[in-house]
């Protein structure tokens, strides 16, 4: 998804977001492999001053950590984020105090590691745009996450598109290909079930055919 592609149409909702205004927060959501980075990202880089992105991934738990509960093997899985902390986070996103910059967690896919304090949102810009699997997820924790937005997307890509897009993306960060080809099918695969179950919750669905870079979410 080139910024060439970036639909027009998207642009001019999140401008009238923007200028709604108190601040908003726009989510988008959608499987593994979807391509919400890049749509996320575009977006951000199309209101310039007027969007932070602050990705829901920042929130992944640490490997050690992960490794402590017993849930390598399934990281990506909802349980594998601090998604109490993300609700907390897009509760100060919601309502900024004065002079008050938040700062919020990004996930290094180099490291596969979160980063605190990666991301600084200051208090005058309009827009949020945040991004991640389980945005409508209606478990837990995750179903807090949508009442905290005041718009979600719910982006697709056909399946085989994507699904060719988590293998190199597993690749390029270190596995050997047939390993990575069984923990697409293994665990982003039934993580992209769990995720479709919520796209009725999104207020537009956004359907993509091309495909996109291979880092994007």
């Amino acid at each position: 998804m080139g910024s060439s592609s970036l639909p027009s149409q998207l642009v001019r909702r999140a401008r009238g977001l923007v200028a709604a205004g108190p601040r908003r927060i726009l989510g988008i959501a959608g499987a593994p492999g979807a391509g919400k980075s890049t749509l996320a990202r575009q977006l951000v880089a199309a209101l310039g001053r007027d969007a932070v992105l602050v990705p829901m991934d920042g929130f992944h738990l640490a490997q050690a950590e992960l490794e402590r509960l017993g849930r390598a093997h399934r990281k990506g899985a909802p349980d594998t984020f601090d998604a109490e902390g993300y609700v907390a986070l897009l509760t100060r996103l919601r309502a900024p105090a004065p002079g008050v910059t938040v700062y919020a967690p990004a996930f290094d896919r180099d490291l596969e590691e979160p980063v605190a304090g990666s991301i600084a949102v200051p208090p005058d810009v309009p827009l949020v745009v945040t991004e991640g699997n389980y945005l409508l997820h209606d478990a837990g924790p995750w179903a807090r996450v949508r009442p905290l937005l005041d718009e979600t997307w719910y982006l697709e890509l056909d399946r085989d598109t994507r699904v060719r897009r988590l293998v190199e993306r597993h690749v390029a960060h270190g596995k050997e290909r047939a390993e990575a080809e069984r923990w697409v099918a293994r665990s982003d695969e039934a993580n992209a079930r769990l995720v479709a179950a919520g796209r009725s919750r999104a207020d537009r669905v956004v359907t993509r055919t091309d495909p996109a870079p291979r880092r994007s979410g």
